[in-house]
This record gives C-alpha cells, sequence and structure tokens, in this order.
C-alpha cells in the first residue's frame, strides 16, 4: 500500500527509497524496473514504472521514465530508486553483473526506439503512458522478462493496427483493442482480462490472484 499521501506535487517526497548502493560503490552493471504507487487518489488503483541501468564501472545510474509532460521520455529526472509522490518504489527485475552488461546497450537501443516520445504522444489513458513505455523497454529485451503490476495501468497498450502482439515478457501473446479491453496468457504474466485498465487474472507459477484496482494477492513474483 502507500506509504503517505502528500497534499501537492511539491509536498511529495521524491528521494532515494535506498533499494541501490550508491553507484561509485557497485563496480557491478545493474539493470532494473521499479514500479512505485502514483500520487494521490490514482494511487489506490494505479502504478507508475521506470527503467534504469549503470555500466560497470560507472559512477551514475541513468533513469528512464516516460511522463506526460516537458520532455515525454525524461532521464534522469529523478533519484533512480526514489520514491514516486512520497510512495516507495518496489523491483520489478534486478539483473546484475556480466548479464547486465550484455543487455544494457539493448536497454539504450529500445529507450531510443519508443515510437510515442514526441511532445504530445502520451495519453495517461488508456495509453500510450509511462506504463507502455517500459513494456515497450521489456518486450525489446528478453532478459527483462518479468510481470508487470496489474496496475500498471497501460502496459497492455497497443495501437489498433496491432491488436494481436506478444506480452512485455514475450512468454505469450496478448489482444488489446486499443488499450480498453483485451486478454493477454503468458507464463511470466499468467492469464490476465483487461477491461478499461482494470485487470483480473490468475498466476499459475507463482500462485496468485489478480484483482482489479487492488493489484496481486499470493505469492510474490520472482525478481531476477
Amino acid at each position: 500500500m502507500r506509504d503517505d499521501v502528500a497534499p501537492s506535487w511539491r509536498a511529495a517526497d521524491w528521494s532515494s527509497a535506498k533499494l541501490l548502493p550508491a553507484a561509485a560503490e557497485a563496480p557491478q552493471a545493474i539493470v532494473a524496473v521499479y514500479a512505485a504507487r502514483v500520487g494521490r487518489w490514482r494511487g489506490i488503483f494505479a502504478h507508475h514504472t521506470w527503467v534504469v541501468v549503470k555500466e560497470a564501472g560507472a559512477r551514475t545510474y541513468t533513469r528512464y521514465d516516460k511522463v506526460g509532460w516537458g520532455s515525454p521520455v525524461r532521464t534522469n529526472g529523478w533519484a533512480p530508486d526514489g520514491r514516486w509522490f512520497g510512495n516507495a518504489p518496489h523491483p520489478v527485475v534486478v539483473i546484475e553483473g556480466p548479464e547486465a552488461e550484455r543487455v544494457i546497450p539493448q536497454v539504450r537501443q529500445a529507450v531510443a526506439s519508443y515510437p510515442y516520445q514526441t511532445f504530445g504522444a502520451y495519453n495517461a489513458w488508456p495509453g500510450p503512458n509511462s506504463n507502455t513505455f517500459v513494456a515497450h523497454v521489456m518486450r525489446s529485451v528478453p532478459e527483462l522478462a518479468a510481470p508487470l503490476p496489474p496496475t500498471a495501468l497501460g502496459k497492455d497498450w497497443q495501437p489498433w493496427r496491432d491488436i494481436v502482439g506478444l506480452t512485455p515478457s514475450r512468454t505469450g501473446v496478448q489482444l488489446s483493442l486499443g488499450g480498453y479491453a483485451g486478454i493477454a496468457v503468458g507464463w511470466i504474466e499468467g492469464v490476465e482480462i483487461d477491461f478499461m485498465g482494470l485487470v483480473a487474472g490468475l498466476d499459475l507459477r507463482r500462485p496468485a490472484i489478480k484483482v482489479p484496482a487492488w493489484g496481486r494477492f499470493g505469492m510474490d513474483p520472482i525478481t531476477w
């Protein structure tokens, strides 16, 4: 659940949640995807997700977010493991060492190739939004196969020309009717039914149910 309810954007806590070591103290390469509840009443049923990378020996992290104001794909707008509107993030996937070093170029290429990163190319609902961006990166990098939270609204958004496609983990298929309705079946995602952004489903690999607006109840997904 949410850690606090900030009265405004400026009053919210955006500081590091201390999930990552200081870059200068971590010689290994790191790739991570984080998710945190969004601000105010929307945090009841929605998450914001982002991507973080650090090459081996680098003294700084690079964080990528898709936002609806300013430069749509924001680089280093916030601390790499920062709170989002006061809500501490949790890791969706974390890769370290040689494997992370191998996939970082793929991650950067996926960020650069995201097709909805011009000014105005953002739609909070049903998408494309911040979670559509992260799903694109994960779909482009097979090593990032992990389930995004069912409350990551927009993760399943696809343009009408791509009604049928792969799930973000690339371990299954999904049908998306412009983000207004759809169904996904995959080894990582399980079975998910999406209607107007609300997701219900079942995870058989890590037994859990997914309840619309509330999220996941059962075993935690594996964080690689």
